[in-house]
Parts: C-alpha cells; sequence; structure tokens
C-alpha cells in the first residue's frame, strides 16, 4: 500500500517536468537579473526571447504530450483561414496521467503568464518601451500555450462525451435489437 501510495505522491515523469520549468524560470530569471549583468538591450532582448521561444517549443511539443496527453497546432488551409489542430490521448490514456504532472503543467503555464502581465505593467511605470516589447513577445508565447491548450482540453472533453454517448446509444440499441429479436 505505501508503494501505491508513494508512486501518487511523486511525479511520474520528473525529467520532463524540470524542461517544463526550467525554460520559463530562465526567461523570467534572466529578464528581471539581466539589468545587473547587462548594459546592452539586444543582449536581454535576444537570451530572454530565445530562452521564452525554448519555452514555447518544449511546452508544445514535449511537455504537453507526456504530461497531459495533449497536442495543438495551427495550420492556415487553402482558403487561407485558420484551423486548429488538436490531438490527445484516449480516455483510458488520459485517466491514467499523473495529477501532480497535470498539476505542475497547468499552474506553471499560468502563472508564468501572470508573471508575464506583471513585468509588463513594472515596465509602464518605469516609461522602458523597449522593455515592454521584450515582455510582450514573451507573453504573446505564453498566452499561445495557453489558448491552445485549454481549446485542446475542451475539444478532449468533447471527444470523450461524443464518445460515451456514442458507446450508450450503440449498447442501448443493440440491447433494444436483441429485446425485440427474442420476441
Amino acid at each position: 500500500m505505501d508503494r501505491i501510495q508513494n508512486t501518487e505522491e511523486n511525479y511520474a515523469n520528473p525529467k520532463t517536468c524540470f524542461f517544463h520549468v526550467i525554460f520559463k524560470a530562465a526567461a523570467l530569471a534572466f529578464y528581471v537579473l539581466s539589468a545587473l549583468f547587462f548594459d546592452s538591450f539586444v543582449i536581454i532582448f535576444v537570451v530572454t526571447v530565445l530562452l521564452a521561444a525554448l519555452d514555447f517549443w518544449v511546452v508544445k511539443n514535449v511537455s504537453g504530450r507526456i504530461l497531459v496527453g495533449l497536442r495543438w497546432w495551427n495550420e492556415i488551409n487553402e482558403q487561407g483561414e485558420s484551423v486548429w489542430k488538436f490531438e490527445c490521448l484516449d480516455q483510458e490514456s488520459l485517466a491514467r496521467m499523473n495529477k501532480k504532472d497535470s498539476w505542475l503543467f497547468w499552474w506553471t503555464l499560468y502563472l508564468t503568464a501572470v508573471a508575464w502581465v506583471f513585468l509588463g505593467i513594472f515596465s509602464l511605470i518605469r516609461f522602458q518601451a523597449d522593455y515592454l516589447l521584450v515582455v510582450g513577445v514573451c507573453l504573446s508565447l505564453s498566452v499561445a500555450n495557453i489558448v491552445g491548450f485549454t481549446k485542446c482540453r475542451k475539444d478532449a472533453r468533447k471527444q470523450i462525451q461524443q464518445f460515451a454517448s456514442q458507446t450508450i446509444a450503440s449498447r442501448f440499441s443493440s440491447t433494444l435489437q436483441s429485446a425485440f429479436s427474442v420476441v
């Protein structure tokens, strides 16, 4: 029994969790601490945006799949319209996802965006429009992942509900057919 509780208390994917958090923390820490070490806005901009872009890629392509079983992307169709595409694991696999991994994924996703908003407010208060540009790019990347994964989670729930209702309807109709075939 202790073993079962112990595995539930731990992260199922600690390396993925680490990389999910490290690029977010690195981008935020570099942005905040860079003023102490660098006078060049260009270095601050490039390194911070590079770290935020690495975070965007890791979340979108690695940690989203592993930690919450979701994946999203956006395509432009032949008519020039934006089309969202979503993938999720099947219901059984989603039910087996580690709760701690999922919790870490969603909370860090939202907290990072909140942190960028606060940093943007501080840039406005200090009248630093150039640093507001850095925050805007990083916030845009964070919000893109939030929107993508939130839409993906809603689509996954809708697919699960449709599957459940189709399964119930098919079982009900087969039960009715077998009841009437006996009569």
